[in-house]
């Protein structure tokens, strides 16, 4: 498995497996599994994806040896600050039956975003998280964090397909040594994209699914991916996009379809602020 090299000297693999949208105890615990078997060692869960009791189950069942193992999981907006992250950050290892987080992302750029940083710093410190980081932070949130607190976000966990490419926040974040990590590496289907004339022509030219070529499309990029499906042969095909490589040509056409927006919402719409911020999960 290909790995990155993260700014406090560990490694991650740059291909994972997500579970986003499995509320299913036993369709994400089967789910996780089956990636498990098929050669998957990141696995990226959320406190607020309601679903790290399945994860634990699924890597318990696995038989796969923690140390091999890259466990991620994200703290949610109401648990946001100093004493509360500390308390939803033992939830979910409990949840998860392990004994230490290998990253540990702030979900949302919202709440008390430095009282929850101050708590997961002192927690690797202490050694019960490998890495620290946050998601769906813009640049100028991830500046904020540098020039004030002690240890710089190893990853920023952000939207990124092939509409929305983040070429320039990537290039920001690779200057100020922070990785970037795909969500929705397929848009979650819209605009059509696993119909999309050019990456069907690129599938066809290399002899893979559309999927396969935009997991391989970012994977050259340097971005981490974590594709989500609960299909055993997809959670399979997913995983096999080490054996070809797109051309420099191939790379530049695919840049053409990148519109520079968000397909979803942006972080910066206080309306979405709001609505992000007053809804509770019963977590």
């Amino acid at each position: 498995m290909q790995k990155v090299l993260l700014n406090n000297g560990i490694e991650m693999p740059i291909l994972g497996f997500g579970v986003f949208q499995v509320t299913d105890a036993e369709v994400c615990e089967r789910s996780v599994y089956e990636a498990l078997r098929a050669g998957y060692r990141l696995i990226d869960t959320a406190a607020a994806y309601l679903n790290e009791d399945a994860v634990g189950k699924a890597i318990k069942r696995s038989g796969v040896v923690r140390e091999v193992l890259f466990v991620t999981t994200k703290l949610w907006i109401q648990d946001a600050g100093y004493e509360s992250a500390k308390v939803a950050f033992e939830k979910s290892l409990r949840r998860l039956q392990l004994d230490y987080l290998d990253l540990y992302l702030i979900h949302q750029p919202f709440g008390d975003v430095y009282g929850s940083w101050l708590a997961m710093e002192e927690l690797y410190r202490e050694g019960r998280i490998r890495a620290i980081g946050v998601a769906n932070f813009q640049p100028d949130r991830i500046m904020d964090l540098i020039m004030h607190n002690k240890v710089i976000p190893a990853v920023d966990q952000i939207e990124t397909h092939p509409f929305c490419q983040q070429i320039e926040t990537q290039r920001f974040l690779k200057e100020n040594n922070v990785q970037i990590q795909a969500w929705a590496q397929f848009a979650e289907g819209k605009n059509n994209i696993f119909k999309n004339e050019l990456l069907l022509s690129l599938a066809k030219k290399h002899g893979k699914s559309v999927a396969q070529v935009i997991l391989r499309w970012l994977i050259q990029r340097e971005v981490i991916v974590i594709p989500k499906s609960v299909h055993k042969e997809r959670i399979v095909e997913n995983f096999n996009v080490f054996n070809f490589e797109l051309s420099r040509e191939d790379m530049d056409e695919i840049a053409t379809l990148d519109r520079k927006v968000s397909s979803f919402f942006d972080h910066r719409d206080p309306e979405i602020v709001k609505s992000l911020s007053i809804v509770k999960i019963d977590i």
